[in-house]
């Protein structure tokens, strides 16, 4: 595979739908997701969209060098001292190549700068190959307990990191 060049830029409307569309398509077809997930996306990034302050809120969309996208993570306020990271998911072709990487500098870095103290993030066990990202950049996960969400039977994840 070839290497693949990134960009980011910031999210916009234009991106609900092919957001909203690639969570649904590629959670269903990985790990079984149901519709639910679908409508938790869509309603993330309804707020978002209307609700944001660009001040300490951010979505990225990764893109390639044809402005294709790639990819996003999404930096939001928990509250005034700590940054919740949400949406972060690369298209198949654009993974393990370091653009997870890259995205998840992107979003702390703005976390960092906007003056957070620390971040968030809320996963599931199966996303392997992200948690093993998370431990490896500052990340300790600080709980996990089995539920039943998106019609499947996962282990819940709670990850924080100081900034």
């Amino acid at each position: 595979m070839a290497d693949i060049t990134m960009t980011l830029r910031t999210f916009d409307e234009a991106d609900y739908d092919w957001l909203v569309d690639l969570h649904g398509r590629l959670y269903a077809e990985d790990e079984g997701f149901d519709e639910t997930f679908v409508a938790l996306v869509a309603g993330i990034l309804r707020e978002f969209l209307h609700n944001h302050d660009p001040a300490c809120e951010r979505g990225f969309v990764a893109v390639n060098e044809t402005g294709e996208r790639l990819g996003s993570i999404f930096c939001v306020r928990l509250d005034a001292e700590t940054a919740k990271l949400r949406l972060f998911l690369l298209t198949p072709e654009a993974r393990g190549q370091g653009l997870g990487r890259q995205l998840l500098d992107a979003c702390t870095d703005f976390a960092r700068q906007t003056g957070y103290a620390r971040m968030k993030l809320w996963t599931h066990e199966s996303h392997r190959a992200a948690c093993a990202l998370y431990a490896r950049n500052g990340w300790t996960l600080q709980s996990s307990k089995p539920v039943r969400s998106f019609g499947q039977s996962l282990v819940e994840q709670h990850w924080s990191r100081p900034l």
